[in-house]
């Protein structure tokens, strides 16, 4: 295995139809889904999609962790549940026909205690690979260091340390340690400057990331404005493709799991790029909690040109 992913707040994911939603009424909802979910988990689904063999460290809870342990058994992917107290959160979204809106209600999750998170600290530490991904946000009780704590033990083992996180927990990450690859919102690099970017300013200014040692990689996804992705060869930008969206779950993890595999493949990081917005991509085309499906992957890929240079 070549590379470890991590999950501190995962999520069962259960996604349904309705008709319309309405205040008061009950609502019977159909086309019920349910899925092991959470960032870091996500990824792992995508890279194995695509034929990887990642392994999937997390913390998990109660009945529900159980319940999300049963289904990543299902799927054959390799794991390790760490036990806390708490419950595992359960996310729950719904499609509007009538409107083709997406409702998505996502919990806090449990809290956590510290030598919850010291077990998946020691899961790291023991790790040998080439990745470490760290993906989602720090459930309640941990300090805002912890993804810093694992990006530097990654570098002290010769491992390259992706995050994809948001709020404080990418703030003190990029302040203390120096990661290999993040992969902000645009809203989230808004964020963490402390002001809007108008579209001219989101690639020059992921690009000071990396000119400022915060990161080698850095990939920012926009939507329907597509991506960008800056690193020591410079700016480059891939637009958005013209589609149905179905469900845009998973998009952002389903774009860290490709790149990731597609560098662990050997492939360069424009071609790595091209692979996870691809992946993205393929991930709106699924409905509810689904991800990415090869298939579309692979066909989007081959139908996505070179990304365009732009100046910093």
């Amino acid at each position: 295995m070549t590379i470890l992913t991590v999950t501190l707040n995962p999520t069962i994911d259960i996604s349904s139809d309705v008709a319309e939603v309405r205040p008061t009424h009950k609502i019977r909802t159909y086309n019920q889904r349910r899925h092991a979910g959470g960032g870091g988990i996500n990824a792992a689904r995508v890279i194995a999609e695509l034929g990887g063999d990642p392994k999937a460290v997390f913390l998990s809870g109660g009945a529900t962790g159980a319940l999300l342990e049963d289904t990543l058994l299902h799927l054959g992917l390799a794991f390790e549940a760490i036990p806390i107290a708490g419950f595992t959160r359960i996310a729950f979204m719904v499609h509007e026909e009538n409107t083709g809106l997406e409702y998505r209600f996502v919990p806090e999750g449990p809290d956590v205690e510290a030598a919850d998170l010291e077990k998946v600290i020691e899961v790291v530490k023991a790790f040998r690979g080439e990745f470490i991904v760290a993906s989602g946000s720090l459930p309640h009780g941990a300090p805002v260091d912890t993804y810093c704590r694992m990006a530097d033990i990654a570098r002290q083992n010769s491992m390259r340390f992706v995050l994809d996180t948001s709020g404080q927990a990418l703030i003190e990450t990029l302040a203390r340690a120096s990661v290999y690859m993040v992969k902000p919102s645009r809203g989230e690099l808004e964020k963490f400057l402390g002001h809007t970017l108008d579209e001219a300013e989101i690639g020059p200014a992921a690009h000071r990331l990396v000119e400022e040692g915060r990161a080698e990689v850095v990939c920012v996804t926009m939507g329907g404005d597509g991506a960008i992705l800056a690193s020591r060869d410079g700016i480059f930008h891939l637009p958005a493709r013209k589609l149905e969206v179905r469900s845009a779950v998973g998009a952002g993890d389903s774009f860290v799991g490709a790149f990731v595999w597609a560098l662990a493949k050997g492939y360069g990081e424009r071609d790595a790029f091209r692979m996870a917005t691809a992946a993205g991509t393929a991930a709106v085309l699924t409905p509810g909690t689904e991800l990415c499906q090869r298939a579309d992957i692979e066909r989007i890929y081959a139908e996505t040109p070179e990304p365009d240079r732009i100046e910093g």
